[in-house]
């Protein structure tokens, strides 16, 4: 039977992969160029060696000889003297006879000469050789193998050594015989022996992964895979499910190491037969809603978690037993997928279904419907929940899940059959315990922010990262998703780092000092330095990210966060090893604000929380009043320039957070200071010589009086010969005047106005 008779869907798909497989994939072999994004691969580190390296940068010739030395050298060693050519690029042992270039027959003389030695009566061989006048060369033909210089011994045009070779490979013509040796060793992937269906389908995935520009596809990995489907003798891909698939590769197992390579070529495996199928089938809503498991990555539009990806992700409805709950399940999490709703949120859905229908499966055996629920039902489900594990939080959102399902049944009304007492109500659930700060104590942030300890950082990708969440309280995900173009600038020069609050699905921005925005200066530079080009992230992922377009992910992160906390021995206050989420800095940033007496509305804003409870709104209208009035208000920095907040601007709330800090804990008898909130000053008694004082009409008199007291102070220092004392304090003079100023000239337009 074939395969179209076995699945008349699959009809068309030989058409379908003969219109969509490129002339260049459409090969026996394919011979991918070194420098290829997805399938290039680097040459053995052996000077002349023109095979792939494999491991410890050694082709698997070259590493297999390395390993086998009994006193093995160091592989520099090795490198600069490797030995002898490797088989099937080394020549074959010639005849000892001066000039002959036949290749030797035995005794090191070629047929010829080993015919007239044992003619001579078999004398020592070599000192016979040294007798035997030079062979002249002239007209003789070379063996057709380009490593090969010996002498062509038959109508083939092989060496004596490769025509006893050619013998044992008896079914290739002299052709394909000479191509088998000359790519022996060599990069390729090898499509042969396969049906052509198969090998179609094969050549479509490898083609899809080239085009993806992602993920990159090691030589081995691919034919691993081909090797695979050659041994199962299928016709195609389809003919076994992914199931069927992976339990084959599992049977394959061999010996230690070899599961991280399974992994890998199991994955390629998959992702060749979904490919197939979906070229087959077609992706989208028609094709995955009538299915009882969803496969994301065939649906585009949806929103996916922060810093996460949907490739991998399904939603089972195949373990919700009652076919009516299952239907409406479906009909319900597509809506919520289609409105916007988040992958993990759909899937927390679906876990909430579940569970219900596991327990009408074990205790409600009777229920046939909707109309069969209702509230002494529900109770019941309450009580069964507490058995469960998980706790109150699983519980919460078991309920909580249920509790939408049946809102939406209702109000959509997919179903009238549904009693109006099948509700659940607040309390319900257990109410969970206030959660309390997780902040890290100090004694564990000064290990943390020691530049010894974060130098010790594997990549700078992962200080830098490590750096914004300490010092600007971001979210992973936010921070691993930064733009390359994530910096920003006020009136004043200052400088701004914009990101996408992945919770709020919005842009924020938050006040940064001189030095972080130099770090980040540094790594842009890096990224243009391996994608000239330019790169949509300012952390792209560092694996499987050919063409750039990936971000770092939360996952890679936190591993890279593990090993560097374990390398720098960080301990808390009794000694124990420390355990922290890069969450808990975004706790520590805000700590440490409300301890310095920072309002609740700038850390708010700091942090781009979209609201507070009580206590925030009261401090929110308060906070509002002084904005209006300070942005109503004339402000000049130290060289008499006026500085404006833009109410309408990208950096609004971030620039009125900074300056709201400012008031509140650094107003100074004549100013306010506009450092960053995160930063020391380093002007420590000398505001008025610092760049980032600014300061309005309400001091006017105290700058006066400040000026006042400046001009006596330069006076009496020049009159006692203080020159040095007198030259530091003109400079405040200067400013003062310069502010002044500006700020006289303002109110007299003002007073000519009125």
């Amino acid at each position: 039977m074939t395969l179209a008779e076995k699945d008349p869907a699959g009809r068309g798909l030989l058409e379908k992969l003969m219109a969509a497989v490129r002339p260049e994939f459409r090969v026996d072999i394919l011979f991918p160029a070194p420098d290829d994004p997805v399938l290039g691969w680097k040459f053995c580190a052996v000077p002349g060696c023109d095979r792939p390296a494999s491991d410890y940068e050694l082709c698997k010739g070259h590493g297999n000889r390395w390993r086998k030395l009994p006193d093995r050298p160091d592989r520099a060693s090795f490198i600069a003297s490797p030995g002898p050519p490797l088989r099937g690029r080394s020549e074959p042992g010639r005849c000892t006879v001066a000039d002959c270039r036949y290749g030797s027959a035995g005794k090191g003389l070629c047929t010829r000469h080993r015919d007239r030695w044992q003619r001579s009566g078999q004398p020592d061989p070599a000192a016979w050789a040294a007798t035997v006048p030079a062979v002249q060369a002239a007209g003789q033909a070379e063996c057709r193998l380009s490593f090969c210089s010996l002498w062509a011994e038959s109508n083939l045009g092989l060496c004596k050594s490769h025509r006893t070779r050619r013998k044992d490979l008896a079914s290739l013509d002299i052709e394909e015989f000479i191509a088998e040796c000359e790519r022996h060793g060599k990069a390729f992937i090898d499509f042969r022996g396969l049906s052509p269906q198969l090998k179609l389908e094969l050549q479509y995935a490898v083609q899809t992964r080239h085009d993806e520009q992602t993920v990159t596809l090691p030589l081995h990995i691919a034919n691993w895979t081909i090797n695979r489907a050659r041994e199962c003798g299928v016709a195609s891909l389809l003919e076994r499910t992914e199931q069927e698939w992976r339990q084959m590769s599992v049977a394959r197992r061999r010996k230690p190491g070899w599961e991280k390579f399974r992994n890998r070529s199991e994955t390629f495996l998959i992702y060749a037969r979904d490919i197939v199928e979906t070229l087959r089938d077609g992706s989208g809503w028609e094709v995955e809603y009538p299915r009882d498991i969803w496969r994301l990555a065939k649906l585009s539009g949806l929103k996916q978690s922060a810093g996460g990806a949907r490739s991998g992700i399904r939603l089972r409805f195949d373990r919700i037993a009652q076919p009516w709950l299952r239907e409406l399940g479906k009909r319900w999490v597509r809506y919520r997928l289609t409105s916007g709703l988040s992958i993990p949120t759909a899937a927390s859905d679906v876990q909430a279904l579940t569970r219900f229908s596991e327990f009408l499966t074990a205790a409600a055996s009777t229920v046939n419907g909707l109309a069969d629920i209702d509230r002494p039902l529900l109770e019941r489900y309450l009580a069964w929940l507490t058995d469960l594990p998980g706790g109150v939080s699983a519980n919460e959102s078991r309920v909580g899940g249920l509790h939408l399902f049946f809102q939406a049944i209702r109000q959509h009304r997919w179903d009238d059959t549904l009693p109006t007492t099948a509700a659940f109500f607040t309390g319900d659930v257990s109410r969970r315990r206030a959660p309390i700060t997780r902040h890290l104590a100090e004694h564990v942030m000064a290990q943390v922010e020691q530049p010894a300890y974060l130098d010790r950082w594997p990549y700078p990708e992962g200080r830098l990262v490590t750096i914004i969440l300490i010092r600007c309280g971001l979210r992973l995900a936010a921070a691993c998703t930064l733009s390359f173009d994530c910096l920003l600038h006020d009136g004043q020069g200052a400088p701004y780092l914009r990101y996408v609050n992945t919770k709020m699905e919005r842009e924020a921005a938050v006040p940064i000092d001189e030095e972080l925005e130099a770090e980040i200066r540094t790594q842009q530079r890096r990224v243009l330095e391996r994608w000239p080009g330019g790169n949509p992230h300012l952390f792209p992922r560092l694996t499987g990210n050919a063409n750039g377009q990936r971000p770092m992910s939360s996952d890679a992160y936190r591993g890279q966060l593990n090993r560097w906390l374990a390398s720098c021995n960080v301990r808390d206050e009794q000694g124990r090893p420390v355990h922290l989420t890069p969450h808990q800095w975004r706790h520590t940033f805000a700590t440490r604000l409300i301890n310095r007496d920072v309002p609740q509305e700038v850390i708010r804003v700091l942090l781009d929380h979209d609201s507070m409870q009580m206590t925030a709104h009261y401090a929110k209208i308060t906070d509002q009043t002084v904005r209006r009035r300070w942005e109503q208000a004339t402000k000049v920095n130290i060289r008499g320039e006026r500085v404006t907040l833009d109410p309408d601007g990208p950096l609004a709330q971030a620039q009125w957070a900074k300056t709201r800090f400012a008031m509140a804990t650094q107003t100074l008898s004549n100013g306010y200071c506009g450092l960053p909130v995160q930063k020391s000053c380093p002007h420590a008694n000398a505001c008025l010589t610092c760049p980032v004082f600014i300061t309005g009409p309400e001091f006017l008199p105290e700058l006066r009086e400040q000026r006042h007291r400046t001009l006596t102070l330069i006076e009496v220092s020049s009159g006692k010969g203080h020159t040095r004392v007198a030259e530091m304090n003109q400079q405040v003079l200067t400013n003062l005047d310069r502010m002044i100023g500006e700020i006289e000239k303002d109110e007299a337009e003002e007073a000519d106005a009125s």
